[in-house]
Order: C-alpha cells, then sequence, then structure tokens
C-alpha cells in the first residue's frame, strides 16, 4: 500500500533530512557534503534519502525554496496588497534569507539560490498583481512579475555588495516612489 507524501512520518523523516543537511552545512561546504554524510547525520539509510530527494542538488534546492519561503511568509503576503510595506518587507526578508547563507552552501552556488529567490518572488508578485489588475493581460501582469522579482533581487545583490552602511529598509525606500508609480518622464505633447 503506497503511503501519501502528506503522511506524518513520510513529513517528519523529510524534514529530519532537511534539518541534518541544514545542520552539516553550518561546518562544511556544500561540495564537500556527501549523501553519506547526511544519511549518518540523520540516522536512515540511503535508500530512504532517495525516496525523498533525487540527489543532493535536489536537496539543496528544496532546503533552499523552504527556507526562503519561512522568511518570506508568503501566506502574510498573498493577504496583503503590494504596497510599500509588502515591497519593503520581501526586500528585508531577501536580504536575511542571503546573510543567513552567506556562512552556509553560498559561495559557488549563487546561480541557485539566485534562481529560487526570483522564482517565489516572481510566483509572489504576480498573484498580488492578479489581486489587483483583474482587468489586465495574464501575460502582462506576469511580465510586470518577472520584472519585479529580478528588480527586487537585484536591489538586493546591490545593497549585499556596496550598500551595508544603511539598512535594507533605508536602502530599498529610496526606489519605492519610482516602483510604486513608475518612471515617468513627462509627456511630449
Amino acid at each position: 500500500m503506497a503511503q501519501s507524501k502528506t503522511d506524518p512520518r513520510i513529513l517528519r523523516t523529510r524534514k529530519l533530512i532537511m534539518d541534518s543537511f541544514i545542520e552539516l552545512s553550518a561546518n562544511k561546504e556544500f561540495k564537500d557534503i556527501t549523501v553519506k554524510d547526511i544519511t549518518t547525520e540523520a540516522m536512515i539509510n540511503r535508500a530512504t534519502f532517495y525516496y525523498h530527494f533525487e540527489d543532493i542538488y535536489d536537496l539543496l534546492e528544496k532546503v533552499l525554496s523552504e527556507v526562503l519561503l519561512i522568511n518570506l511568509d508568503c501566506e502574510a503576503f498573498e493577504k496583503n496588497e503590494l504596497n510599500e510595506e509588502s515591497i519593503i518587507s520581501m526586500f528585508i526578508a531577501i536580504t536575511n534569507f542571503q546573510k543567513s547563507l552567506s556562512n552556509r552552501c553560498h559561495r559557488g552556488y549563487e546561480e541557485t539560490i539566485a534562481r529560487i529567490i526570483r522564482d517565489q518572488l516572481e510566483i509572489l508578485f504576480y498573484n498580488l498583481l492578479l489581486k489587483q489588475n483583474t482587468t489586465k493581460e495574464d501575460e502582462a501582469l506576469k511580465m510586470t512579475a518577472v520584472i519585479l522579482s529580478w528588480g527586487l533581487y537585484g536591489a538586493s545583490l546591490e545593497w549585499r555588495r556596496n550598500n551595508k552602511n544603511i539598512s535594507p529598509e533605508e536602502f530599498i525606500k529610496l526606489a519605492i516612489p519610482f516602483i510604486m508609480s513608475g518612471v515617468d518622464f513627462g509627456s511630449k505633447t
């Protein structure tokens, strides 16, 4: 009899594997962590690991996605509107997520991390835009969500690289007027 993926035992085992990976990543670079390390730490066998994850890269992606979703608190955002407060909160969540990774499996995996952040932001922005703009074309909303997600992610990289002397909130507030109202260069009529 096949068990559902929501079976509490399956969820506990999956969490145990993810927690073991997080624990190991505090002391080792990702490239040095093996499935054997994880199975030993979690006290499970290899078959159990592979029942839950395709490989160590799948585990990395799932762990990062889950940690980011926790930081973003998506359910709270989806209840709100797209406004100054929600953009600031998203930006702070992203910068906190990036800071939490700085001592872990960040080096060499920035592209994976970037994709996960952008994908999650795109979903959040799309849902917020869809809720507020029922008359707009779906493709236009998708494109706007892509632009906003890449922009917010890019801003978080810029803050992390060059502007740590100001808080993430102060940093993003500089751009909020343009994000909220768009860029208007004046009409030539």
